[in-house]
């Protein structure tokens, strides 16, 4: 294994004394090198629209999104996946990150798991990964066992393969049809991947899962309209949404809320069209669950 083509294991010229540099110092540095990173995206937005665009078709089809990586990648794709359920109201099942070693890797590190490359398909077949399915591989080396693993099997399910790397001519992007290589470069610290390369990936993973499910129907207009309120400040965040979308008072908002049984969507299309609940609901049906579609039937 040669790591020195790697340029996230190369050593950054701009922190060769780190260890005599002042607090003020390293975090000047540390927040110089930071700023790089968008720009190191922005070269990658077409191939990252690509992914959206096939991710947002398997979801069509009725089909998930799985995260897959060892160490930080895999913890950021579990993270991901778990902030949807809140955020869009999505099932749990809908986007899942799988950390290799399991679940306990996610606080204690897994010896070998990440250099197997058999270990992600069982984690898959346990899934019934299926081709309308979507596998996004997350390796910030590019060459993470594990992930080739689940690229690979993956591929003969007929699965979407996606890969997110920090390196140029990556060793996953060969087993992804959808390859996204966001080179992040040296690390402030040599080889401390959680840094600029777990910004990367982090901020990747925002843009596909936030996109996605806008082009789903989660959002009006920029507002969370998929958040399930499950407790008091739920309760109120989604009374906010429905008075910002509506322009109503608290007291409409929190009246039409309840009379749409939580849901902020219905409720929503209740204020703005005038209609009652059981149209409101019938109409969001008939157009996939986006709002303002179903606000035109009426």
């Amino acid at each position: 294994m040669d790591l020195t083509k790697l340029s996230t294991e190369t050593r950054n010229q701009k922190s060769m004394e780190l260890d005599t540099m002042s607090v003020a110092e390293i975090l000047q540095l540390m927040n110089s090198e930071d700023q790089t990173v968008p720009l190191a995206i922005q070269k990658q937005l077409p191939q990252i629209e690509n992914a959206v665009e096939i991710i947002i078709q398997q979801f069509k089809k009725g089909g998930r999104l799985i995260y897959l990586g060892a160490g930080t990648s895999g913890r950021l794709g579990v993270l991901d996946a778990a902030e949807c359920v809140p955020t869009f109201g999505t099932d749990p099942s809908l986007v899942q990150g799988l950390i290799a070693g399991g679940q306990s890797a996610m606080t204690v590190a897994v010896e070998g798991a990440e250099d197997s490359l058999s270990l992600a398909e069982e984690d898959l077949k346990k899934l019934d990964l299926n081709e309308d399915d979507a596998v996004v591989g997350l390796a910030a080396s590019g060459r993470t066992p594990y992930v080739i693993g689940a690229l690979k099997y993956a591929q003969t399910v007929q699965a979407a393969t996606i890969s997110i790397a920090c390196n140029e001519n990556a060793e996953i992007s060969k087993f992804a049809k959808y390859p996204i290589e966001v080179v992040t470069g040296p690390e402030v610290l040599t080889g401390s991947t959680r840094l600029k390369a777990g910004t990367a990936q982090k901020l990747v993973l925002n843009m596909i899962s936030t996109t996605s499910m806008i082009k789903l129907g989660k959002a009006y207009q920029n507002l969370m309209i998929d958040v399930k309120p499950t407790n008091d400040k739920l309760v109120e965040r989604a009374k906010r949404i429905i008075m910002q979308a509506t322009d109503c008072d608290y007291q409409t908002a929190a009246d039409t809320l309840k009379a749409a049984d939580q849901d902020v969507k219905v409720a929503i299309i209740m204020i703005l069209t005038g209609s009652d609940k059981d149209n409101a609901v019938k109409n969001l049906k008939q157009n996939d669950g986006f709002v303002r579609k179903a606000m035109k039937e009426d």
